[in-house]
């Protein structure tokens, strides 16, 4: 079964605002495999559990075509009111039902949300959408993540490490697939033309204000704010206070480096 973790209105907006787009090395790994397996295929791309659309306006600038699909009304809600290009569309339906005839889809890519599926339910779906000689691109990024500010940085790792640490005791059991670098997930994927790569570095621009929305955005932290919602309150605050004293700057808005390891699972469907 599916899980489903982002439906709220706020927590959607909040998705929205913080959430940041692939990277650059990420990007160019994408690119770099569709180029060498399926360099005619560039007329449908799907991004499956899209969100509010970070990694979708990504695909855009490649594919004639792209939809952005997610199981959550609020995130697509998000998505379509933010500024977009005029090829890109969104709806909502279940990773495990999607919309789309047989063998009509280039790539079908999805940004961090595998794990949120029913797997193999989804893995059938891929089969059949794909055309021949499309491909698949499944990536998360991973809790391997750094902050980095003149010379502070590992001290500002620290602490924003042991926020994290604390959200994490009320992470989903589906968390499990990224702590295990989507083995599970590779191993699932139907095609036998397919890679796994773990260690892919991006460097992330981002602010003080970032960093926290981030934190906000995740779905442990909305978990802990229904069970200790007190503590919740006052755990992004003092993360905030701590990472701006260390800094010695004096606003939220100062901006620094996030550091993060993506996992990548590539996937081509012969002809």
């Amino acid at each position: 079964m599916a899980a489903q973790m982002f439906e709220g209105t706020q927590h959607a907006a909040v998705y929205q605002k913080y959430r940041f787009a692939p990277g650059k090395e990420l990007k160019d790994i994408i690119l770099s495999y569709l180029r060498d397996k399926a360099p005619s295929c560039t007329g449908l791309a799907v991004d499956v559990g899209c969100g509010s659309g970070q990694g979708t306006a990504f695909l855009a600038e490649h594919f004639t075509k792209v939809v952005g699909t997610d199981i959550s009304h609020a995130q697509i809600q998000e998505a379509k009111a933010a500024p977009g290009p005029p090829n890109v569309s969104y709806l909502v339906c279940p990773a495990e039902e999607l919309p789309f005839e047989d063998a009509s889809v280039d790539l079908l890519a999805s940004f961090t949300a595998a794990h949120w599926f029913d797997i193999g339910k989804f893995m059938s779906e891929a089969k059949r959408v794909l055309r021949a000689g499309g491909c698949v691109a499944i990536s998360t990024y991973t809790i391997d993540m750094s902050l980095h500010y003149g010379d502070c940085s590992e001290k500002l790792t620290q602490i924003f490490q042991e926020a994290w640490d604390q959200l994490l005791k009320y992470s989903h059991s589906r968390i499990k697939h990224v702590l295990e670098d989507y083995k599970e997930i590779f191993e699932a994927l139907p095609f036998p033309d397919k890679k796994r790569i773990t260690n892919i570095y991006d460097k992330i621009p981002m602010t003080v204000a970032g960093v926290v929305g981030y934190l906000e955005s995740a779905s442990p932290y909305q978990v802990f704010m229904k069970n200790d919602p007190e503590a919740a309150k006052t755990l992004l605050p003092e993360m905030e206070k701590r990472l701006l004293e260390t800094m010695g700057a004096p606003s939220r808005d100062t901006p620094l480096e996030f550091w993060v390891r993506h996992v990548c699972i590539l996937g081509h469907k012969e002809a």
